[in-house]
């Protein structure tokens, strides 16, 4: 087992990660149904990419790009087999990486979770589960926050603070009424892991173990520093399980994990009128407009206007990324360092990369 740190502040993390191997390709030919590699299990069916009819002649380009970018893992499954999975220097399949924001769409699901068993409800007010003074803003403000409002970034808590990450109630600083302004806000989410802790009754790792890895094959562990971001750290494999888990729509093969189609659907179409492109914790494609994190500005246009209208995304800082795109039953992993982004989760490797793959699979 190798353990990769992504960050200092991780100084010593132990991550117990189950080992997944490629097995013998397979050459079944595609279907509408999909694919769901056995939970506790290290098989995973594979398809060619010449047998789905993609131009292979670009893989290799493909390939130098990534290497050229940073990468560490790559996958792309096609209806849940793996058609391509690479690793790039001494990263491996059993290496752990973090999700950094990336993460932030696994919550949201596991939100969705807890809401579907009745432990808590997304119009509630967060103080029902964080006490109230939980932020520094007046009473009657702090008392206009939902956990709709930590789902969708419009906490109105001021994300200009020094440090934005910082959940201490000092931090949390009121900015606009909750629902009026939208902003990328690391420390009014990361709360939503204690708000989930606090309604089930149980550590935020161990929700996930019941209610996801278990069922799913999925390996990882949260790992949180004091008073700050929640991070989630996985192989690829595992991340690769999670994107297929969102393109069944909350079902592990016709196991239902999130059953809540109307939290689900409101999860992966957009959540509130300031930014379009943004779900519950999930980046939109196809959209009119959207905005980016630490900008206030509304940019017209799709996200990635190189990828699919009906994509949806799992987006972290340094290129973490989840993509899933419904009308072709694609999920697409990546992993590693930053591919020279400017922003959090965004940056112009996105359309980079899409531009490439299209050429591919088109």
């Amino acid at each position: 087992m190798k353990i990769i740190i992504g960050f200092a502040t991780y100084i010593s993390i132990i991550v117990f990660i189950s080992c997944q191997k490629n097995n013998t390709p397979s050459q079944n030919p595609v279907t509408d149904s999909l694919y769901f590699p056995p939970a506790g299990s290290s098989q995973w069916q594979t398809i060619s990419a010449a047998s789905l009819g993609w131009n292979t002649d670009s893989l290799d380009d493909l390939y130098s790009y990534l290497e050229s970018k940073n990468t560490k893992a790559f996958i792309i499954l096609d209806h849940g087999k793996i058609v391509t999975e690479k690793y790039f220097g001494t990263f491996t399949a059993d290496s752990v990486w973090y999700w950094a924001s990336a993460g932030k769409t696994l919550t949201a699901f596991m939100v969705g979770i807890a809401q579907q068993e009745a432990l808590l409800n997304v119009n509630d007010l967060t103080s029902k589960y964080l006490g109230t003074g939980w932020t520094s803003a007046p009473a009657d403000k702090e008392n206009l926050i939902t956990i709709k409002n930590q789902l969708t970034m419009t906490s109105g808590l001021d994300d200009g603070v020094s440090d934005p990450d910082c959940t201490l109630p000092s931090c949390l600083q009121y900015k606009a009424d909750a629902g009026t302004r939208w902003a990328y806000h690391n420390a009014a989410y990361t709360l939503l892991s204690q708000v989930i802790a606090n309604a089930s009754g149980v550590s935020y790792n161990n929700f996930f173990q019941q209610k996801i890895a278990g069922i799913t094959g999925m390996s990882g562990l949260w790992v949180q520093s004091l008073n700050s971001n929640n991070i989630f750290y996985s192989n690829a494999r595992s991340m690769a399980r999670f994107g297929l888990l969102l393109l069944n729509k909350g079902k592990w093969d016709n196991t239902p994990v999130l059953s809540d189609v109307n939290y689900f659907n409101s999860q992966v179409n957009t959540s509130q009128d300031l930014n379009l492109s943004y779900g519950y914790l999930t980046w939109l494609n196809g959209k009119s407009s959207h905005m980016l994190p630490t900008i206030q500005s509304i940019f017209p246009g799709y996200l990635i206007p190189d990828a699919p209208a009906d994509m949806f995304a799992a987006l972290g800082k340094n290129d973490q990324k989840i993509y899933v795109v419904p009308s072709l039953n694609l999920v697409v992993i990546r992993m590693g360092n930053s591919a020279g982004g400017v922003t959090e989760s965004l940056s112009d490797f996105d359309n980079e990369l899409w531009g490439k793959l299209k050429a591919i699979i088109e």
